[in-house]
């Protein structure tokens, strides 16, 4: 019985941490990203958006980790992505696994955008044109989608 009373509250514990960490996985993927350019560029063509690509090394980048969470798991931008951009990763991870077609097709689009460092942020026009590249930008959400509200 001794062992059930010191044991039921880490249970409990661990219990509220995932349910606590699944309700932040679903706000987190409540956005569409691809990891394909030519059908993101599909996409914004069929319903007339910008396109924000998003070179990121997802599992080790410190800056593209605070991106992340600064920004786009914020409501205020996935509200705004939801209704006028087109969201594309193009991950290089060091700790999750990717198929030889991914780093290959990723290491191409990076060569050929001329991507020097992490996060770095290209944004498109519908037809896949240039607009703007920017990275990390300090202020949250908010700040964010003025920044891109700016550049378009």
């Amino acid at each position: 019985m001794k062992i059930i009373k010191n044991v039921l509250p880490v249970i409990i514990a661990a219990a509220l941490l995932s349910i606590y960490g699944c309700s932040l996985n679903a706000k987190s993927n409540s956005l569409k990203w691809y990891s394909n350019l030519e059908k993101a560029q599909k996409v914004a063509q069929n319903e007339n958006r910008a396109i924000l690509v998003d070179f990121t090394g997802s599992d080790w980048c410190v800056w593209c980790k605070r991106l992340s969470k600064e920004v786009f798991t914020q409501d205020k931008f996935i509200k705004y992505a939801k209704n006028n951009l087109v969201l594309v990763k193009i991950d290089f991870p060091q700790h999750i696994e990717q198929s030889a077609a991914t780093k290959y097709y990723n290491q191409q689009l990076a060569q050929k955008f001329g991507v020097q460092g992490f996060p770095t942020i290209f944004i498109l026009n519908s037809n896949g044109k240039l607009i703007a590249q920017t990275g990390y930008q300090p202020g949250g959400a908010s700040n964010y989608v003025e920044h891109i509200k700016s550049l378009l």
